[in-house]
């Protein structure tokens, strides 16, 4: 049976962050891309000289992105033929249906749809986890165990079949311990194969839904770790095989994982790293080149830093159009909302106060900051470049945070208090200058103001005049 999820879904890919920080991946490509479209929809009619001018910018970028070459191919062939046809020279908007194309046929590279990890199998049901040394197998191991314990209820036994690198058994357990996992005992001397029968017995006796087997790596591709992994394969019967791939090493990715297809059958990717300074070629040559779909993603080093991959939300990231369905769902899974109700009860009487904006800072941070939430929104990418230039970041959040923390009970209730030996104080306190308290207590007095205007209108004038009734002094 398949796992269905007990809470909204986000998923692997996603690459502008997770909740826990932004993600770096895709975003040249990205910004690349967006180039290219703006100028075709400035334009009326599209020629054939445009759309092979749009083509040939397109190709430069994927190939820049490290994205294989024959997957290149085919995705600038398969684009260009529809981009040229009777549907775009019909339309009203020409340049908007060839970035429809461009997006359809990315999501059709990225997997068209979601995959969800299945478990068609009597508990306890194996997951192998196979991949290069250094991938991230280890860390993802212990990330997709949290994972299905809280979002699934499903009680995992992580074992460490890597007998190989030093302290690679012992890392696992440490990871178990941290985040109360149960993990097989270690018995040296041990082979693979006898570690995984005693995982697998282990887990039946002791009630386990799902086993989780980290393999070991090597640094290159050879015959001893194909054949130990076929071994393994063979006497687990895994029913999902997930091969972690670092999102970072580009194309050397892709032929391991076509490697390991060959010799287990694997039945799903899992990037790690995303979040770093990756180009993300990888990531979109993996699925076309092996068939495997991207399952989850790694998007940052704390242990719930895991998404599941959909690839039509990418796809419109990618493309400057937005993701607005994750970021509701951040928004959902990480809202109090016993909180949020009473904010908002505190916002119609016209209310609000420096804890209040304190605690909307945090809520932005924990939706992955200024950078995850743009990143989400439809055409904000220049905005976003525009805001990374006046240094509206993440790190102007957390100090704004900390001017707020330094203030007193009482401060926090009546700006009015504020002088200028106070305002010293608070920037002392809080490691800043008074300028940047005084911007905080400007923002505040702005919010205020607009708070107040929500409090008059009441919900039928918010109805009726909608963002104009509160900026109107």
């Amino acid at each position: 049976m398949s796992i269905g999820p007990r809470v909204s879904r986000t998923d692997v890919f996603c690459v502008a962050e997770n909740l826990n920080g932004n993600s770096l991946l895709f975003e040249s490509l990205s910004n690349r891309l967006t180039d290219v479209f703006d100028r075709l929809k400035k334009r009326g009619a599209l020629s054939e000289a445009d759309v092979d001018a749009a083509m040939r910018d397109i190709r430069v970028a994927l190939l820049e992105a490290d994205v294989a070459l024959p997957v290149v191919k085919d995705f600038v062939e398969a684009v260009r033929a529809r981009a040229v046809g009777e549907e775009v020279v019909r339309s009203v908007t020409p340049g908007q249906m060839v970035v429809k194309i461009v997006n359809d046929h990315l999501t059709e590279m990225l997997g068209g749809g979601s995959v969800e990890l299945n478990l068609a199998a009597t508990p306890p049901a194996a997951i192998m986890m196979v991949g290069l040394q250094g991938s991230g197998k280890t860390t993802s191991t212990a990330k997709i165990a949290v994972h299905l314990r809280d979002r699934y209820r499903k009680k995992a036994l992580m074992a460490s079949l890597d007998v190989r690198r030093p302290a690679a058994q012992q890392q696992l357990k440490v990871l178990g311990e941290e985040n109360n996992i149960g993990t097989l005992p270690i018995v040296p001397l041990e082979t693979p194969e006898i570690i995984a029968r005693r995982a697998m017995e282990t887990a039946r006796k002791e009630g386990y839904d799902i086993v989780l087997l980290d393999t070991a790596g090597r640094l290159h591709i050879d015959d001893v770790l194909m054949k130990e992994a076929a071994s393994i394969h063979a006497l687990t019967k895994p029913v999902e095989t997930l091969f972690v791939a670092d999102a970072m090493t580009g194309q050397d990715a892709v032929k391991a994982a076509q490697a390991f297809h060959e010799a287990v059958h694997v039945t799903g990717i899992m990037l790690t790293r995303i979040d770093g300074d990756a180009r993300g070629g990888a990531a979109l040559s993996i699925r076309a080149v092996t068939g495997c779909p991207i399952k989850l993603l790694g998007t940052g080093e704390k242990i719930d830093a895991l998404e599941v991959f959909h690839p039509d939300r990418i796809s419109s990231r990618i493309l400057g159009m937005g993701d607005v369905v994750s970021l509701v769902e951040m928004a959902t899974e990480t809202v109090d909302e016993e909180e949020a109700e009473k904010l908002a009860a505190r916002l119609q009487k016209g209310e609000f106060d420096f804890d209040d904006f304190a605690k909307q800072l945090s809520q932005v941070r924990k939706m992955g900051g200024m950078g995850g939430i743009m990143g989400m929104l439809p055409g904000v990418g220049k905005i976003k470049n525009q805001m990374a230039n006046a240094n509206v970041d993440d790190k102007m959040l957390a100090r704004q945070e900390a001017i707020i923390l330094s203030m007193t009970l009482k401060e926090r209730r009546n700006p009015k208090l504020f002088n200028g030996s106070r305002r010293r104080r608070i920037a002392a306190g809080s490691g800043t200058t008074v300028q940047e308290v005084n911007r905080v207590l400007k923002q505040f007095q702005e919010m205020s103001r607009m708070v107040k205007r929500m409090g008059k209108l009441g919900k039928k004038g918010m109805m009726r005049q909608g963002l104009a009734g509160l900026m109107q002094r």
